[in-house]
């Protein structure tokens, strides 16, 4: 099976690049030549894929059973994909977000078939319309298409509510005793998935005839309360986390960029029901604990100076939030 990937080496597709070659994929990595990340066993073609002529002629004489865009995020690039590859591609996986599922949620378990909507996060709606452009390509032009949900996943980022991410400041805080924020009350359940997980779910959909035209999430069935993923980050590094319970309201009033990852998401509850997944692809499985996980990945930060950087306005921003929140809970 011949497959492109457009990216293919961030922190979810690397592990599904490296999981496609070992399961015997012919895979091809079409990207600009800037990530180093090894790949044993994929090809490298050098291209831009935001420069639609470069790369038809870079393209130019291949065929594909599966293409892969990791990077759409708007309309536009998925015109400009059924444009390419309307003729040479068997299918086009599409890589969505389920934060494109109806928030605040009307039901606690999420299927793929629940509502697709969200007020507080442009990056959703551009997602949502991506979804929407596709559909109307398959249901008018037969367009080979499928959609791919992920949800929070992890490897080579810290997956907090508030802080993480490629910032390593928070886990700084936690080592050295420091207070850290957490959304809410700390209760609401979220799923947190490894992409070496996620990757055992996407790439049974590489070219498989019966995913064309559906919409998948592929996640993990453990179902964490965001204090227990927290303290999982804290145990990463040896210590106990202490947490302050901040209203995500207040959180996004003081730094309104919170708005979409916060309200348009991480403040709601998320339980996920993979039973479309892994009816597509028995024998689905997610198999890494989360505070397995996490250490691994804690462990790459801390092995690398440039990403174990603290970044001081990271952390002003925290205590920004810790003092106001103080003036209402001053033993906070």
């Amino acid at each position: 099976m011949k497959v492109l990937f457009i990216g293919g080496t961030g922190n979810i597709s690397t592990a599904v690049s490296r999981l496609a070659v070992e399961r015997g994929v012919d895979l091809h990595l079409l990207n600009r030549g800037h990530h180093k990340v090894d790949v044993p066993g994929a090809k490298t073609i050098i291209g831009d894929i935001h420069k639609k002529d470069e790369v038809a002629e870079v393209l130019k004489g291949h065929r594909w059973d599966a293409v892969v865009n990791w990077i759409a995020f708007a309309p536009g690039d998925i015109e400009r994909d059924i444009a390419l590859f309307a003729e040479t591609a068997r299918q086009y996986i599409f890589i969505s977000s389920a934060s494109v599922y109806q928030k605040p949620p009307s039901h606690p378990v999420i299927t793929e078939s629940t509502p697709l909507a969200n007020s507080h996060w442009e990056y959703s709606r551009n997602k949502i319309a991506c979804e929407e452009m596709l559909n109307r390509a398959y249901r008018e032009q037969g367009f080979a298409m499928t959609i791919v949900r992920p949800s929070l996943t992890y490897d080579t980022v810290i997956p907090l509510a508030f802080g993480g991410w490629t910032d390593y400041t928070i886990v700084d805080r936690m080592r050295k005793g420091g207070k850290v924020v957490v959304p809410g009350d700390g209760t609401s359940l979220w799923t947190v998935t490894h992409s070496e997980d996620f990757a055992k779910g996407f790439v049974g959909l590489l070219g498989h005839q019966q995913a064309v035209g559906h919409a998948f999430h592929i996640t993990s069935d453990e179902l964490l309360t965001w204090d227990q993923i927290y303290q999982a980050v804290a145990e990463a590094v040896g210590v106990d986390a202490k947490i302050v319970h901040v209203p995500s309201d207040l959180i996004v009033h003081l730094d309104p960029g919170q708005e979409g990852t916060l309200l348009g998401d991480k403040s709601h509850s998320a339980i996920f029901d993979n039973s479309k997944i892994k009816t597509f692809v028995p024998g689905y499985r997610a198999t890494i604990p989360f505070r397995a996980g996490i250490k691994r990945t804690i462990a790459r930060f801390e092995a690398d100076p440039q990403r174990s950087k603290v970044n001081e306005e990271s952390n002003r921003r925290i205590d920004a939030i810790l003092d106001a929140y103080r003036k209402v809970f001053p033993l906070a």
